[in-house]
């Protein structure tokens, strides 16, 4: 299985359990093949080049869901837009830059490390997750984990990485703070802002994101 990885802290504990699960130095290759941001990560998995992967909320409508994504519920910190005059899309991005619209909010979208730092800098912007709590009370779905044919290996892998709380090794969470320049502490808050299990009022959050995407309508 050819994993597409979305190399972002937000998905730092699903990582780890993947290392762990998947004990083979084969099948931890395949984890690392096509680490990328979420947007090429939505294309490498489009082309086939890429089995299973985090897919972008906007692109994943119709695909296989094993009922886990990236959610927050309120602030996420890491989904930003920096108001001006003018719209500026995060290339990286694709679900955000549709949320942004949604929102009718104009400005620069950042999103993942960069904007996390930004936020923990005390950068003034808006935290499109929160934007969309307080407008539909709902949680924000970023992506879903999503394969391209019934994949039994990785609905056992969901099931089993639902049930298990996940400890982040204190030199992998050293690693991390090195590789994105935000301190260990800070990583541990932020990861409080995500939720990785799709209830049925993250599923709601989706739909209703889907609907209005698909009508171009602003909340």
């Amino acid at each position: 299985m050819r994993f597409g990885r979305i190399d972002y802290l937000n998905l730092l504990p699903f990582h780890v359990f993947m290392k762990r699960y998947l004990r083979s130095s084969q099948a931890q290759m395949m984890l690392r093949y096509g680490a990328n941001v979420p947007s090429q990560i939505n294309r490498d998995y489009r082309s086939g080049k890429v089995d299973a992967a985090f897919i972008s909320s906007i692109r994943a409508k119709r695909e296989k869901h094993v009922g886990l994504g990236i959610i927050a519920d309120g602030a996420v910190q890491s989904v930003l837009l920096f108001p001006s005059d003018s719209s500026l899309p995060d290339t990286a991005s694709e679900t955000s830059n549709v949320l942004a619209e949604i929102l009718g909010l104009q400005g620069r979208v950042l999103i993942g490390d960069p904007a996390l730092r930004a936020y923990l800098s005390g950068a003034q912007a808006f935290d499109l997750a929160l934007e969309w709590k307080r407008r539909t009370g709902l949680p924000f779905v970023f992506a879903v984990l999503s394969t391209r044919r019934k994949n039994s290996a990785m609905i056992r892998l969901a099931r089993i990485f639902k049930r298990q709380p996940v400890k982040i090794p204190h030199y992998l969470l050293q690693r991390a703070a090195l590789r994105s320049g935000i301190p260990p502490a800070a990583i541990l808050a932020y990861l409080r802002h995500i939720n990785y299990q799709m209830d049925h009022r993250s599923w709601r959050g989706l739909h209703r994101f889907w609907r209005l995407a698909k009508n171009k309508k602003q909340l």
